[in-house]
């Protein structure tokens, strides 16, 4: 399994508890290929057809990079929802992002939720 940073994956998250993101649903990947390559779980950040507008710092939105994600509808990233997962969870690679500017925004909010 070749798990890359910026990825676009099915995963399994159910169960789920709370507030937590579950079922069958895309995630993005966010760890650093240091560990992609030889470590049994990923960091990855849930997707979400549910498009909420001025949630800015909580959510990314995937609309102007929809085409290489692989998605099929408008998403976005639930930033607040990081979670580490085991491999075998990740079912099959959607896509990617590849825009700078999208990581930079992401990598931006992600500083922000986790106050680094």
């Amino acid at each position: 399994m070749n798990i890359e940073r910026w990825a676009v994956w099915l995963a399994n998250l159910d169960p789920s508890f709370g507030t937590e993101a579950g079922k069958m649903r895309p995630v993005l990947v966010i760890q650093t290929d240091l560990l992609n390559a030889t470590h049994f779980s990923t960091a990855v950040l849930p997707i979400t057809t549910n498009v909420t507008v001025n949630a800015h710092i909580l959510r990314f939105n995937l609309g102007a990079v929809l085409p290489e994600t692989g998605l099929s509808q408008n998403s976005d990233v639930l930033i607040d929802q990081i979670r580490t997962i085991d491999n075998k969870r990740l079912k099959r690679k959607l896509g990617q992002i590849k825009d700078i500017g999208a990581r930079q925004a992401i990598e931006n909010q992600l500083k922000i939720v986790l106050d680094l």
